[in-house]
């Protein structure tokens, strides 16, 4: 497998991903970008999950708001630039994220794969489990620690 092959994966990866979850309205992808950057790093802003995503910053900001809307993450005005507002995730998770959550992913993996064979289908989603325990969010800053 080359570069252009792992994106082109990574981006079928991430459709599938998107129809696996529950019927959403609205452009979702912002929104699992600034969920992904909160995962590493626990207290941000906009501007910096911007930089960090290279998503335009009123991006970030309509997707913060939603996340706002649904309780999933709370903000705060940073106590050093009241200027800027803190962003982290709410102490407890909304019950929305929590049903997202929960959504398994064996039939838009099983229609992407056009099979209905369970057991290629479970096997399939515990291979990308594995990987997912390995790939985390943080994986990003050790890959960009090595660019240069």
């Amino acid at each position: 497998m080359d570069g252009i092959e792992l994106f082109l994966l990574g981006r079928t990866l991430m459709k599938i991903g998107e129809e696996a979850m529950p019927t959403e309205t609205g452009g979702v992808r912002p929104v699992l970008i600034v969920v992904a950057d909160l995962r590493a790093h626990e207290v941000t802003s906009v501007g910096e999950i911007a930089t960090r995503t290279g998503l335009p910053q009123s991006a970030v900001s309509a997707a913060v708001a939603r996340l706002r809307e649904v309780g999933a993450v709370v903000t705060e005005p940073d106590p050093r630039d009241r200027r800027r507002q803190l962003i982290r995730h709410a102490p407890a998770l909304p019950e929305r994220v929590t049903e997202v959550r929960a959504t398994p992913i064996d039939s838009a993996l099983a229609a992407a794969l056009g099979t209905d064979d369970e057991a290629e289908v479970a096997d399939l989603v515990a291979e990308l489990e594995r990987l997912a325990r390995r790939l985390t969010p943080k994986s990003l800053s050790r890959l960009r620690a090595t660019d240069g």
